[in-house]
């Protein structure tokens, strides 16, 4: 066997030049190795065109399904007699219907009731979600709270008119 003492010198010398650049030279023969294999072989450019073909197929088949549903007659419900019908022949029905009908009046947007205030304080509860008066308002400016839900909420034009008589009644609309 050999000398524990020159086993020491042999794992703690340094390796020579010539092994370092024998393992860059090896790693650089597989890389060039492996350019050649796999570089003139065809790359699977064939995936993407067959998802746009695919793609272009679903486009052209949803295209004549809406035009077919737009340009046909065709049951809805057979059984409740619910039929589709052309959107051009829609149309001029639409048309011919809305012509024969006669234009509804107006009628008064409503306003809302004026409260009375006799000493300059409301007696009425302040909703929750209203907004508290602040510094920037005057002091004899109204706080106005958001409508109630299904309230119609006024105009601004209505607000500053004055009230509509009691006896006009709105207008039914179709």
């Amino acid at each position: 066997m050999a000398d524990p003492e020159s086993l020491r010198q042999i794992t703690r010398s340094p390796a020579p030049l010539s092994t370092w650049l024998g393992v860059v030279l090896l790693f650089g023969l597989f890389g060039v190795i492996v350019l050649a294999i796999i570089g003139p072989s065809p790359r699977g450019s064939d995936y993407e065109q067959t998802r746009a073909k695919k793609r272009m197929e679903n486009l052209k088949t949803s295209r004549e399904d809406a035009e077919k549903a737009l340009n046909t007659y065709a049951w809805v419900d057979k059984n409740k007699g619910v039929v589709r019908i052309p959107i051009s022949r829609a149309m001029e029905l639409s048309v011919a219907q809305l012509t024969q009908q006669k234009p509804a009046q107006a009628g008064p947007i409503a306003t809302p009731a004026p409260e009375t205030q006799a000493t300059g304080v409301s007696t009425s509860p302040v909703p929750a979600g209203s907004p508290k008066p602040s510094a920037a308002q005057p002091q004899g400016a109204a706080v106005s709270s958001p409508p109630a839900s299904g309230a119609v909420s006024p105009s601004p034009a209505a607000v500053q008119s004055p009230p509509a008589p009691a006896s006009a009644a709105p207008a039914k609309t179709p």
